[in-house]
């Protein structure tokens, strides 16, 4: 018989093939197998009836020209079983259960909620309120701390994303702003990440605070009704206002204070760096009535923090109204945020004088500890160029030569350059906590009564970013929130603040170490390593991601 024109369909396509009756069914198969590259042993040919098997008879099948013939089956080796069997995370002891939970997990979106996963990611590299929130007798007048706290727990049981859906509900029972996500989402518009903080902040500020220890005050014998609460401890700064007319100089100056939660870093057309922009929105000219002159005038308002936090929250004011457009609009300029940030112009005088003997002692400590980090490295290379260098001697003066004698060709390095790498290895440092001990002894002394009180206020006026919250997007009502969190947030090292074996089992799971300044980059559920070089990206200055909220922690004395 002559062969039959067929089609093949296999992974969404078509092709010819020529189907010949004479030939068995294996033979079409070999034919299939050609054309598709699946292996004819994983192959099922689906005919009317059911499946092509070698034994079938074309007679019965009738085959005709253009019928299709579907074809089953992969192409390529067939995936391989897992070589370690599937762990649940209760069969884990503390050490694996580290490791397995070393990367945090992300927030999935559950539409147009991303302002929200960015700030509760962000709000996580406060460690101190993860512990107020866990107090047995939270109260709050709002469900919202409650539903925060258990979010949190959720998110660190798990090594999937998390579907904040609970936490979402509250959030809009407790804020109607945010349940008019639907009716402001036909109309284009996006609810707002700085908005989203301040509101969370500020239903948290019946939380009660917490001791020097890092106990709740509820629970302790040292709460009284004039405690402080958690926010005022750690996030809450003193604003001092001074306003001074410029037109009647002899006019007494208004003085007045306040709670603050964030500063704002003004951009304008000159703006090329965050700390002057900041000291533009502490120093403004405004107009008011005089009392002494009867009419406007213009003043100088001068405002300076009279306390500073522990967290310190920059707002990047990167949304304008524009009066000519009568619309809101983001400012693209580029500004460049420091990872390290100095707080003491923000500061009064009275603040300065507090901070500044324990800040300029601990600028010194931290050179001093760089510098003790670059000679253990170049001590332990020397250590392990040494060790090499006397196997390879060892072997070449050892080993014997053709005529029986000892090879004497390379004798290794000179004793001028053993005694240099004896002197080197001999002359290591002592431990790093001996250091550490006396260094933290030092810093004490210097630091100030008051603010040693003070729980949860700066001692030095000095502030590592530890979270980034930016905006994605050219418009003010659109676009996209990402968080970014320092990795030594969730595992701090040897050395850091709070380290504990638990954390240190997990920074040692990721590679952590001192010199590790990598980020977490958390895009909703998408979670990933983002370098620490690439943070200049984030200056703005185009429609990628630009820095909208940073989050400064307070360098610790210890």
């Amino acid at each position: 018989m002559a062969p039959i024109p067929v089609h093949i369909k296999h992974a969404g396509k078509l092709s010819d093939i020529q189907l010949d009756p004479d030939l068995p069914p294996s033979a079409f198969k070999d034919a299939v197998y050609q054309i598709t590259g699946v292996p004819v042993d994983r192959m099922k040919v689906m005919v009317k009836g059911g499946v092509l098997k070698d034994d079938s008879s074309w007679k019965k099948i009738g085959p005709k020209p253009g019928q299709t013939f579907m074809v089953i089956g992969a192409a390529g080796e067939l995936p391989k079983p897992p070589e370690n069997p599937v762990v649940f995370l209760e069969d884990l002891d503390d050490a694996e259960l580290a490791e397995a939970l070393a990367k945090p997990v992300g927030l999935k979106n559950l539409g147009n909620t991303c302002y929200m996963n960015a700030t509760v990611q962000a709000l996580r590299a406060v460690p101190e309120l993860q512990s107020a929130l866990t107090a047995p007798a939270l109260q709050s007048a709002t469900p919202l701390p409650g539903a925060l706290r258990d979010l949190y727990a959720n998110m660190g049981k798990t090594m999937d994303s998390v579907t904040p859906m609970s936490f979402l509900s509250v959030l809009r029972q407790v804020n109607p702003q945010f349940g008019e996500m639907d009716r402001r989402e036909t109309r284009g518009m996006m609810l707002d990440a700085e908005e989203c903080l301040s509101f969370i902040v500020q239903t948290l500020r019946n939380v009660p605070g917490l001791t020097n220890e890092g106990t709740s005050l509820a629970t302790s014998a040292q709460a009284d009704i004039g405690s402080k609460k958690f926010v005022e401890q750690y996030l809450m700064g003193e604003m001092r206002r001074e306003l001074t007319c410029d037109e009647a100089p002899e006019e007494p100056a208004s003085v007045s204070t306040e709670q603050v939660l964030k500063i704002e870093c003004n951009i304008n057309i000159t703006t090329n760096y965050m700390v002057p922009g900041i000291l533009n929105s502490l120093d403004q000219k405004l107009e008011k009535n005089s009392p002494s002159l009867g009419r406007e005038a213009v003043y100088s308002q001068k405002s300076r923090l009279t306390r500073l936090p522990t967290y310190l929250i920059v707002h990047m004011v990167r949304f304008a109204w524009r009066a000519d457009t009568g619309k809101k609009a983001k400012i693209m300029r580029k500004v460049k945020f420091p990872t390290e940030l100095d707080a003491v112009d923000f500061a009064t005088e009275e603040l300065q004088a507090k901070i500044l003997p324990a800040s300029r002692k601990l600028k010194e400590v931290e050179k001093e500890r760089f510098e003790r980090r670059k000679i253990r490295k170049r001590t332990k290379n020397v250590t392990t160029s040494k060790a090499a260098t006397s196997s390879t001697v060892e072997a070449t003066t050892t080993a014997p030569g053709p005529d029986g004698d000892v090879a004497m060709g390379d004798a290794g390095p000179s004793s001028a350059e053993q005694d240099k790498g004896k002197a080197t290895v001999e002359g290591e440092l002592e431990d790093e906590s001996v250091y550490r001990g006396r260094e933290e002894k030092e810093l004490a002394e210097l630091a100030d009564p008051d603010l040693k009180k003070d729980i949860g206020a700066s001692q030095t006026g000095l502030y590592d970013l530890v979270a980034i919250v930016t905006h994605k997007g050219a418009a003010a009502d659109a676009g996209h929130y990402i968080a970014f969190v320092k990795k030594s947030v969730f595992h701090p090292v040897k050395g850091m603040a709070s380290s504990s074996d638990a954390a240190t089992a997990a920074a040692a799971a990721v590679g952590m170490d001192d010199d590790d300044d990598d980020w977490y980059k958390f895009d909703d559920d998408k979670v990933s390593v983002f370098p620490a070089e690439k943070l200049a990206t984030l200056d703005g200055g185009g429609e990628d991601s630009s820095a909208y909220v940073l989050l400064y922690r307070s360098k610790p004395l210890a």
